[in-house]
């Protein structure tokens, strides 16, 4: 995976107003003075394990400088004229990504919505608006989002951490679908799905990794999927607003900044999405806690439960002409693919059923709370007793064990 590090001269839109107007130049016209101070902290960096919301080790002096930029876009706080709403969930990236630090979760859930007919049949409301429906609006002209009484399906959803999504994003599609096994031939009990999906960045097939239901298989798209649905910033990526029942007209009042809002600065040629997919892709992932016997035990007691079939300790990126993506293992204990797993929120969404789930990656969970989806388990043994059909068997494992061994097993968690 090649990573878009340069700074390209920009091309604007004739009519439609620069964003960098809205949002003042703090870009590379003093990189060069940077560069010494840059290297010297990436170089630092480089020299002890990653904490909570640090680049990823060995960064060049320029993709440090993108990495910083990246940040400083993930917490900006957006604002009307700068195309927030008309209906928003958040101001920031930041706003729902901040624990333990910038990158992580927060327990702020987005409300989701829709409709199962008699036959089971599950459906949104407006194919286009999907099922989000937002928690705020601007407030001028009274633009705010209601979910219709004929609403028989109401889903939360936390967000979830970004540490590590940049080698998420460097793990091939081959990996992916060598492990699933939709039709369990293998006759474990598992039958994890591919979200065999398109990607809207380059209208290629590929496989979902990201969000709870794999609903995007790269970060650019994740990223502006994001900026839309959470923020009602619309990008070349995704150029149309998408808020439930608000009619055109009472759209044009509420928003009248034209789409897409998110566009190419002038002086770097970058729109903030790419700035956010620096970001994500070069925050580190959380590394583990300390390691004794006893956490040793209880990773083969997770081996031995079953856990392991979904949660895959670890996966490999590909070929890459950049050393920080190059065949590097990914220890995210997780699968990437869509399980039924009794946790799922009743919602469709991009290839996934409603019961369907990804199955979330375990690394950084002792800075996670809460748990699941939904954010309703408090503890690692709810979230755990939460589980059941493909994942039953593994459950009943943990019911059923001794107290030392269970707690073995807590401990391994805890120190991932």
């Amino acid at each position: 995976m090649m990573m878009r590090c340069s700074l390209h001269a920009a091309t604007t839109s004739s009519g439609h107003p620069e964003q960098g107007a809205g949002r003042p130049f703090r870009r590379a016209s003093g990189l060069t003075a940077l560069i010494s101070s840059v290297w010297l902290a990436a170089t630092l960096l480089a020299q002890a394990p990653p904490a909570p919301g640090d680049p990823l080790p060995g960064l060049t002096a320029l993709e440090f400088e993108l990495f910083r930029i990246g940040l400083e876009d993930f917490l900006e706080v957006e604002d009307a004229e700068e195309g927030l709403g008309p209906a928003y969930n958040g101001t920031s990236c930041g706003g729902c990504h901040n624990v333990p630090a910038v990158g992580g979760i927060s327990p702020v859930a987005a409300l989701r919505a829709g409709m199962v007919d008699a036959n089971g049949n599950y459906s949104d409301f407006d194919p286009d608006a999907g099922s989000l429906f937002q928690l705020f609006s601007i407030p001028t002209h009274g633009c705010q989002v209601v979910i219709p009484a004929e609403a028989n399906v109401i889903a939360r959803r936390v967000p979830i951490p970004l540490f590590g999504a940049g080698l998420v994003d460097a793990i091939p599609d081959e990996t992916l679908l060598a492990l699933a096994d939709p039709l369990d031939l293998d006759r474990d009990g598992v039958s994890g799905r591919a979200a065999v999906i398109e990607d809207v960045a380059t209208g290629d097939l590929r496989v979902g990794r990201f969000g709870w239901k794999s609903q995007q298989a790269t970060l650019i798209a994740f990223g502006a999927d994001a900026y839309l649905n959470e923020m009602g910033i619309t990008s070349d990526l995704f150029p149309n607003e998408q808020s439930f029942g608000i009619s055109p007209e009472l759209m044009r009042l509420c928003d009248p900044i034209p789409d897409p809002e998110d566009i190419k600065e002038r002086a770097t040629g970058r729109r903030g999405i790419d700035n956010f997919e620096a970001f994500m892709q070069l925050l580190a992932p959380i590394g583990r806690g300390p390691i004794d016997d006893r956490v040793r035990a209880g990773e083969l007691m997770f081996d031995a439960l079953g856990c392991a079939a979904c949660h895959v300790p670890s996966l490999e990126t590909g070929p890459s002409t950049n050393p920080l993506f190059d065949r590097r293992a990914v220890p995210l204990y997780s699968d990437l693919l869509l399980h039924a797993v009794g946790t799922g929120d009743g919602i469709g969404q991009a290839a996934a059923a409603p019961n369907e789930i990804r199955t979330p990656a375990l690394w950084g969970l002792r800075f996670r709370r809460p748990l699941l989806h939904d954010g309703r388990a408090a503890t690692v043994t709810d979230a755990i007793r939460a589980h059941g059909a493909e994942a039953d068997l593994a459950r009943q494992g943990f019911d059923e064990l001794d107290p030392a061994s269970r707690a073995a097993l807590l401990a391994f968690l805890a120190s991932l």
